[in-house]
């Protein structure tokens, strides 16, 4: 089993598309670049915002591929996995795995509102198929599955399933699974208004959106606070704080490839059925954008701090 540290920050990248609706490589290449830059620990392809629904399983094996050599051993690169059906999550698990993903973050059974015990036994079956590491995306607001502390007693004796991206918007959350797990599980806050909050009640890292357009910025908030310069950090993170709630929208997306256009390390394209903003909707968006741009905050040297591997 390969060692993924699941703390720090994690960005779940972007796919960014040309205006034919290929992936576009080099812009993908650039926002990477700035991340690694940035300090990130890891990284996320394929989910939410990487507009997974509308990538073919080949796309995100080639993405895979592309990331695994680009990075080469840099940092860990996990892919989403997102399927509808149990054959398919074990297959896309077993063949990211032959090409040399470091981990998984595995989303419950899409389509289907299952009860505990399917998704349970989904996320058993594939973390039984596969030695990767696992961080379990807990988001009961926008899949309409919650996985509570009891069925991670039960995910408990599965050593692969090691952490939790934290997003049911319940901050006490955070505290609940440390009272009853300690480290066993680690926790990496997956809402980005609420990652202040949650890093200071003791989240291990953070899952983030809007560092795909603001890596220093994100990157020095979760180190500032895991060194105890709190003050500091709240400076930058109520600056920050109108771009966070970017991330909290139905077109996350849209918004936030918006941010990394205007901050030159993405661009607007999306792919169908999305579409690219338009009229008062962009311009407010494009508003919030350029008034956190007039005031962006200048960083202590964060890439200084260190933080400990629990």
């Amino acid at each position: 089993m390969k060692n993924v540290a699941w703390q720090g920050v994690y960005p779940a990248l972007l796919t960014p598309f040309k205006e034919n609706d290929e992936i576009d490589y080099p812009l993908f290449q650039k926002n990477l670049d700035a991340q690694l830059a940035a300090g990130v620990d890891g990284i996320i392809i394929c989910g939410s915002l990487g507009e997974a629904s509308t990538l073919s399983s080949a796309e995100k094996l080639e993405l895979l591929a592309y990331c695994v050599k680009s990075i080469n051993g840099r940092v860990p690169v996990i892919l989403n996995i997102a399927e509808q059906i149990t054959k398919d999550a074990i297959a896309m698990a077993q063949q990211a795995e032959q090409i040399g993903a470091d981990g998984l973050m595995l989303l419950p059974p899409l389509r289907y509102k299952a009860d505990d015990e399917e998704t349970l036994t989904y996320f058993k079956s594939v973390a039984s198929a596969t030695s990767l590491s696992i961080m379990i995306y807990n988001n009961p607001v926008d899949y309409g599955i919650k996985v509570s502390v009891e069925m991670f007693e039960e995910l408990e004796p599965f050593a692969n399933i090691q952490a939790v991206k934290e997003s049911t918007r319940d901050v006490s959350n955070v505290t609940r699974m440390i009272n009853r797990f300690g480290d066993r599980f680690k926790i990496l806050c997956g809402v980005d208004p609420l990652a202040f909050e949650c890093l200071a009640l003791g989240a291990h890292g953070w899952v983030a959106g809007l560092v795909d357009a603001f890596p220093a910025e994100t990157v020095a908030i979760y180190r500032l606070v895991k060194n105890n310069r709190h003050a500091e950090a709240l400076e930058i993170y109520r600056w920050f704080l109108p771009l966070l709630e970017l991330d909290i929208h139905a077109k996350l997306v849209q918004y936030i490839k918006l941010a990394a256009q205007a901050t030159g390390i993405g661009s607007e394209y999306v792919r169908a059925p999305r579409l690219v903003l338009k009229g008062q909707e962009r311009a407010y968006v494009q508003q919030v954008i350029d008034e956190g741009l007039a005031v962006r905050p200048k960083l202590p040297a964060y890439l200084d701090l260190a933080v400990a591997v629990l």
